[in-house]
């Protein structure tokens, strides 16, 4: 707690004690009128700071556990002032927010009701980078009641922001997978296909593959017997994330023209939209980040809680700048995951001896799960003689950096190809939407 005077202090002074100072040191006969003056201000101004505390008592503020915000989206904080005594009382605040948390406002005003437990103030802000911030004081003043002093005093806080990903972009971009569209109309119809889960045994049928022979039944019943199989309604898709040194590289931020953002942000953003369309689907949805070791894993489900769950554990992840450690990952995964899924890896292979240890990794587990590796494609990746605007020896080396980046990920991608491993390079203004768009043709394809 604090005691500052106010500028009405200063301009009484100015009035009540300078000029008859002023007037004791030219007229001598006026020194004790002057001083009994300044001395009978001087107490009234005691008496007002003596009474200052008094209008701060009783005074509390509590705030919500956590503030979710989105980022880049303005919001704001909910402040809740408790005001115990029976009048009024007008203060000004101030929060220490971080420098993440972009405000226009630098205090507010706010008339707190006398007797009144719960009076709301919103402090509106822009936070301007994903994580947790905690925010754990703010600081009040109000006048005394003379007003010739200001009280200041930091009050505790117990809360944090929490800033996500803003999504609207990329839910825009696959805006029909969250279309609500109803169900008049729409009568259950049971499909059977070519699955993976075992429905029953019937009777050969001439055009039926020879794998789809129940042979233990046919020896037992003399007569061919083929096995059903029924589409899966509920399939496991993990998404993989690099959160190594590769995905620390910076790329444009689609959302806000001319600003920068990491590979991390963008690969943060499509696993969150994957997420909400395998929800949509009956999916369950599974996450994995890893970086020199597996920093996270949580396993597959479904449902609004685990959405959440999954959200908090990526909306304040950060490129660690380290090399990323495919040989634990993938021992991770063998030993994790028992049940055939989609693996979804969003990681960066352009280093060839990352490449060459994911290759020699993937072929360990690429027979037991379906494996799709989606990269950002670098700027400059295309043929050394698709550029008509070299005009400088420094375009053309350029170019054939690009030529011979886009030639080694070719090669890379027939090699994983005779895995069984697809491989794909990726836009940045399109990656949301073209991850959530392999994930449904996986599903079109029953490839699981």
């Amino acid at each position: 707690m604090r005691l500052v005077p106010r500028t009405r202090l200063l301009i009484w002074t100015a009035l009540l004690v300078v000029p008859p100072a002023t007037l004791a040191g030219v007229w001598p006969a006026s020194l004790w009128p002057a001083a009994a003056l300044i001395a009978l201000f001087v107490i009234i101004v005691l008496f007002d700071a003596a009474g200052a505390p008094r209008r701060l008592e009783q005074l509390s503020i509590e705030c919500d556990p956590v503030t979710r915000l989105s980022k880049d989206r303005p919001g704001h904080l909910a402040l809740y002032l408790n005001n115990d005594q029976s009048h009024d009382r007008e203060i000004r605040l101030g929060l220490p927010l971080p420098p993440e948390i972009e405000s226009d406002q630098e205090e507010l005003r706010v008339l707190v009701p006398g007797g009144q437990r719960r009076s709301l103030a919103r402090w509106d802000c822009t936070p301007r980078q994903r994580g947790n911030y905690p925010l754990a004081v703010a600081y009040v003043e109000a006048a005394s009641p003379l007003g010739f002093w200001s009280l200041r005093q930091a009050l505790p806080l117990r809360t944090e922001f929490r800033v996500y990903p803003d999504l609207t972009g990329e839910r825009r971009q696959v805006a029909a997978l969250f279309l609500n569209r109803g169900t008049h109309g729409i009568h259950t119809l049971r499909q059977t296909g070519k699955g993976r889960d075992f429905e029953k045994l019937r009777e050969y049928i001439p055009g039926d593959s020879f794998e789809d022979i129940h042979w233990k039944a046919t020896a037992k019943r003399g007569r061919p017997v083929t096995k059903v199989f029924q589409i899966e309604r509920t399939q496991e898709v993990y998404v993989i994330l690099d959160a190594s040194r590769l995905s620390a590289r910076e790329l444009a931020n689609p959302a806000r023209p001319g600003a920068r953002v990491s590979t991390l942000e963008r690969f943060i953003n499509a696993a969150l939209v994957l997420g909400y369309a395998a929800e949509r689907q009956g999916d369950l949805f599974g996450l994995l980040t890893f970086s020199d070791r597996v920093l996270d894993f949580v396993r597959a489900r479904n449902g609004p809680a685990h959405y959440t769950l999954c959200r908090d554990k990526l909306h304040a992840l950060a490129p660690a700048i380290v090399t990323p450690d495919y040989d634990e990952l993938f021992a991770f995964l063998r030993t994790r995951l028992r049940r055939r899924a989609l693996l979804v890896f969003l990681t960066a292979l352009d280093d060839p001896v990352l490449a060459e240890n994911f290759t020699r990794n993937a072929g360990l587990i690429c027979r037991q799960h379906l494996l799709l590796v989606n990269m950002i494609q670098p700027p400059g990746l295309r043929p050394l003689f698709d550029a008509p605007d070299v005009t400088a020896t420094d375009d053309l080396y350029q170019r054939l950096g690009g030529h011979l980046i886009r030639e080694k990920l070719l090669e890379l991608e027939k090699t994983l190809r005779r895995h069984g491993v697809q491989f794909n390079l990726l836009t940045n203004e399109q990656l949301s939407a073209q991850v959530v768009t392999q994930y449904l043709e996986v599903r079109r394809r029953q490839l699981l």
